[in-house]
């Protein structure tokens, strides 16, 4: 990482993240990433594209820091973050929520208690946490999670556990968490890998629908070009821990995706599988 910080680009008023020369070198040798210098604004609904091993699971959990970068700069609302520790970090993962695959939800617990574990950043004290842990939470949290229930569409389901729900269910929970924790960003790591074609209509059109209605940037890590080009406002391209395409969907070319994917990018499943 460079020992001098440059301050933000003054004529990046509107990012809410920018990255510098990232790169991320595993402890077995492999490089993840590297070089990746990209800005996310307010109004952007970005789809990163790649083949898998492209590096673009790395660069999303770099961005909140469930991966510590090897080099380079990252900035959070014009806040240098790449060094962050501590609270400071705990204050990035708040910021920057993330949806992935494999939903991560606590199984056994109901719909709404695994929204409201999204609220547990705003209890102050050990008293509060400890109450949140015991199913203790306020009418004020109940009521906010019950409404963002019923933004993504399952506020009858509130009740149930959280293995008795789809796929495609699990994962409006897991939106919904997210968006408990009131997020100044939305990453999602291949959200529709798992779910079946309907289902997955349903959760990128949330997501589109998430960041036009409540101003959130999101960035998610898709296969399918197919909803990359119907969804996307932006795609980024990927090939071997590079970017090698950003623009916006009607720019991605055939040309421009055999450099992403190489010479598997004539399957004609690409379109269709995750």
């Amino acid at each position: 990482m460079s020992d001098t910080i440059r301050p933000l680009d003054p004529t990046l008023a509107h990012t809410v993240l920018e990255t510098r020369n990232l790169g991320k070198v595993y402890p077995n040798g492999t490089e993840a990433i590297q070089g990746i210098s990209l800005a996310v604004r307010k109004d952007d609904f970005i789809v990163i594209i790649g083949s898998s091993g492209a590096g673009k699971s790395t660069l999303l959990r770099c961005l909140n820091r469930l991966v510590n970068p090897s080099c380079g700069d990252m900035f959070l609302n014009g806040e240098e973050i790449t060094r962050a520790t501590g609270r400071q970090l705990r204050r990035v993962r708040q910021q920057v929520g993330m949806i992935f695959q494999q939903f991560n939800l606590v199984r056994r617990l109901t719909v709404l208690e695994n929204v409201l574990v999204g609220r547990l950043r705003f209890c102050t004290t050990l008293l509060s946490h400890t109450g949140s842990l015991l199913r203790l939470f306020s009418e004020a949290e109940q009521e906010l999670a019950f409404s963002l229930l019923n933004q993504v569409g399952i506020g009858n389901l509130a009740y149930q556990r959280a293995d008795s729900l789809s796929g495609g269910q699990q994962q409006r929970v897991a939106i919904a968490r997210t968006l408990a924790q009131n997020p100044a960003l939305f990453l999602a790591d291949e959200p529709i890998a798992s779910l079946d074609p309907k289902s997955s209509e349903v959760i990128m059109g949330l997501l589109r629908r998430i960041h036009e209605e409540q101003g959130i940037p999101v960035v998610v890590n898709l296969h399918h070009i197919d909803f990359a080009r119907r969804y996307a406002k932006r795609i980024i391209g990927i090939s071997a821990g590079g970017v090698v395409f950003d623009g916006p969907p009607e720019a991605l070319t055939e040309a421009i995706i055999r450099d992403v994917y190489g010479p598997r990018s004539n399957d004609p499943t690409l379109a269709a599988c995750a």
